[in-house]
């Protein structure tokens, strides 16, 4: 096996998903705000979503040690699609309680197919790049960064699909195209990937290693900061100061939403993909900690403009626009580092399992980054959610300084 022909194949399934999971994403969230939803409602919308990452992938580095990684691979892909399929049966009709149920169901199935595929796709690179200086770093930190970036691609896809063709016929049509990439990923997903041990326990998933314990915990404070203005609090303020309830300003905030979370998730995804030429070949340990204490201070000074403003006001706007791109930006350099991080720290012969426990603990922090988006924003608005995501950012800093530089 060729390692870049594989590093391609794998970085093209990702891509594909993670185009209709940023697309689905938009896709509910503006289509529920719309129908009346409250912000705790759309919370819950996507709880089941973060509760099955946490389980998921705990299991997936233990499937993936048994039956091989293009196996969980494939598994990813496979169930996008049918949860793609499952959503474009909801019926207008139903009551708010059951669509809350259904949807959330549904989006549980989507987050067990995106962790199966983080973490295939995660793994593979361990098991695929140069083992020259810098490589890892510089692999990981493109398939991450690019990641995001189309991910950027699916929230304003979503976001122009809804507005232009409804709720329905957009999920039918991302279904349809995944399983074309399906298909072809099937057909040329070069051979080679570990096949998978028989005899792999299920107690192995759980890391006893205490540095990628520590990163880890780091790393669901960083999500969980970033979730609990991302997910429910910015995009209903924006709905809310953007839309005045007709049918033409509804689609228009659809857009300019859309059009701000891709704009942000893309200039994330490229400043992770670039993240190996702004920082030094060696220390992302020491760097890890400087850089997450940077972090701390930005939520908290929005949370402050927020707080004083005494009515949305165009200022408030650009600033929290302003302060939000910063924002995206000293978080990308935090999340590359801790990408490589867990790759380096991580042995071969179970990477997929501490893999797996790493996104486990991701998928944690955007559970109670989730939930805390919609109770903050429902007890004290934007300035609670934002105030919120500078404490969790300040426990991240505490987390990963506590990982010894010599972690490299």
């Amino acid at each position: 096996m060729k390692p870049l022909h594989a590093y391609a194949a794998v970085t093209a399934a990702y891509w594909a998903f993670m185009l209709t999971d940023g697309a689905l994403r938009m896709l509910v969230l503006l289509h529920f705000n719309a129908l009346g939803f409250g912000a705790l409602q759309l919370a819950w919308l996507f709880v089941l979503y973060e509760v099955a990452g946490i389980v998921t992938n705990l299991a997936a580095g233990w499937i993936a040690a048994r039956f091989g990684l293009a196996a969980t691979l494939y598994a990813g892909l496979a169930l996008q699609i049918v949860a793609l399929a499952a959503l474009a049966l909801l019926d207008p009709a139903w009551s708010i309680a059951a669509s809350v149920a259904f949807v959330m169901g549904v989006q549980g199935l989507s987050g067990v197919a995106k962790d199966l595929t983080k973490m295939s796709s995660k793994s593979a690179v361990k098991l695929l790049a140069p083992e020259t200086e810098g490589a890892l770093f510089r692999w990981v930190a493109a398939l991450t960064g690019s990641k995001n970036a189309v991910k950027g691609v699916g929230f304003f896809l979503g976001a122009a699909l809804l507005a232009l063709a409804g709720f329905q016929a957009a999920v039918w049509a991302m279904a349809a195209v995944l399983a074309a990439i399906l298909l072809a990923v099937a057909l040329f997903l070069p051979k080679g990937l570990p096949a998978g041990k028989k005899g792999t326990k299920l107690g192995s998933v759980w890391s006893k290693d205490t540095q990628i314990n520590r990163l880890s915990l780091a790393r669901m404070f960083l999500f969980g900061a970033r979730d609990v203005w991302f997910v429910v609090g910015i995009p209903v303020y924006f709905q809310s100061v953007l839309s005045d309830g007709s049918p033409d300003s509804r689609r228009a905030a659809f857009f300019l939403i859309g059009g701000f979370m891709a704009l942000w998730i893309i200039a994330y995804g490229a400043v992770q993909a670039a993240t190996p030429r702004l920082l030094p070949a060696t220390g992302q340990a020491r760097m890890a900690s400087v850089w997450a204490t940077a972090l701390v201070p930005i939520p908290l000074i929005l949370a402050g403009l927020a707080l004083l403003a005494p009515a949305p006001a165009p200022w408030l706007t650009i600033s929290l626009v302003a302060g939000l791109l910063l924002f995206g930006f000293v978080l990308a350099v935090n999340s590359a580092l801790h990408s490589y991080l867990i790759l380096a720290l991580s042995r071969a012969e179970r990477v997929s399992q501490d893999v797996g426990f790493y996104y486990m603990a991701n998928a944690a922090g955007r559970l109670i980054g989730t939930l805390l988006s919609g109770i903050s924003y429902q007890i004290g608005g934007l300035s609670l959610c934002l105030a919120t995501a500078g404490a969790m950012a300040a426990a991240s800093a505490l987390s990963v300084g506590r990982i010894m530089p010599a972690a490299r």
